[in-house]
């Protein structure tokens, strides 16, 4: 989609606009509660996988489970609302990609504690990644309204650390792979691959974040 260059002209009729159709709600506020939020899950998860033996991962639940009720909240407010700080699919999309991040790493935390799988190098290596991203993510987001440069450097540090998950996710299944156990492989590749789709909702909320930098332009 082609974005239309700022002009002085163009301010001056969003100025306009918003003075006679005031936001109704602080977006950009909400997303920034919700990314304090997902990073706190990815923490709790982090955290979480230090525990030996490990335990039913009741903390993230309960932190997921608030990152949905914020996540609902906001879609009730993009409908009512008029008018918003930047494209409101894209303020809808954030939001559905940060909740992506918390319930992978939910579902990690119970698969590994049902299936009985230990946390090995590569599954700490992957959560610490993720956890790295997530926090550029928090810092882009309360920079939006601010420091268009400041976004840009986060969302490329947290780019970094995507691909650096995904390195480490092939070099753990290229070593699970050569090993005769067989079913701990299988076990162990499930949690590979939800990790590294948390991971991937970390991208997609990159790129979506990415678009907003330019409709603030």
């Amino acid at each position: 989609m082609n974005k239309k260059k700022w002009t002085p002209e163009s301010g001056e009729k969003r100025g306009l606009f918003a003075s006679i159709f005031p936001r109704e709600y602080d977006f950009e506020c909400m997303l920034a509660v919700q990314s304090d939020r997902t990073t706190a899950g990815v923490q709790a998860f982090v955290d979480w996988l230090n525990i030996t033996p490990l335990t039913s991962p009741d903390g993230l639940e309960r932190i997921e489970n608030e990152v949905d009720t914020m996540r609902h909240d906001m879609e009730y407010k993009l409908i009512q609302s008029f008018s918003t700080p930047f494209d409101r699919q894209d303020i809808y999309s954030i939001s559905r990609q940060m909740d992506y991040i918390i319930n992978f790493s939910k579902e990690t935390a119970k698969e590994m504690q049902a299936f009985s799988v230990a946390p090995d190098r590569y599954i700490h290596d992957m959560a610490r990644q993720l956890l790295a991203g997530t926090e550029c993510i928090g810092r882009g987001i309360k920079s939006l309204g601010s420091d268009k440069d400041r976004v840009e450097d986060e969302i490329r540090h947290a780019r970094y650390a995507y691909n650096t998950l995904e390195e480490i996710y092939i070099a753990g299944m290229a070593e699970i792979l050569k090993t005769d156990d067989a079913m701990n492989a299988i076990r162990t590749r499930e949690i590979y691959h939800h990790l590294r789709d948390a991971g991937r909702a970390m991208r997609d909320t990159l790129d979506i974040l990415h678009n907003a930098v330019i409709d603030l332009a």
